[in-house]
């Protein structure tokens, strides 16, 4: 594995801040994240954001800042294929709202979470016995 020089527990802290903060934006009416917005969300996608914003602030209390931002990083990858392959199966029949700026986003997010989670060392303490 790569040396890293990446601090996942601030990291983790600092995107789950930012995905918290957009989970809250988007229930206000504004240009950027709304229903109407570039990034066009309802509220089960902002639910979705302050769910795993607040998994990944969460993540450094329990050991695991590099198991989260690995597991975020392969679902909003998952995510993003889906959404370029498949654009009508994300949205879920309606109940997730998302748009192509929304894809490119999560896949951006995906990258640089991935890049972040497989370039740092797991946590030494963190064992399947503290789940």
């Amino acid at each position: 594995m790569i040396e890293s020089h990446w601090r996942a527990d601030v990291l983790a802290t600092i995107f789950g801040v930012i995905l918290v903060a957009v989970g809250l934006l988007g229930f206000v009416p504004n240009p950027v994240v709304y229903d109407s917005g570039f990034f066009q969300v309802n509220a089960a996608h902002n639910f979705a954001h302050l769910i795993s914003g607040g998994l990944l602030m969460l993540s450094p209390f329990f050991g695991a800042p590099v198991l989260m931002i690995r597991a975020l990083a392969v679902a909003y990858a998952a995510i993003a294929i889906l959404g370029f392959a498949a654009p009508n199966a994300v949205q879920l029949g309606g109940l997730l709202a998302v748009n192509t700026a929304d894809n490119w986003l999560h896949a951006a997010i995906a990258a640089v979470l991935l890049a972040i989670g497989f370039t740092t060392p797991m946590e030494r303490s963190f064992t399947l016995a503290h789940m």
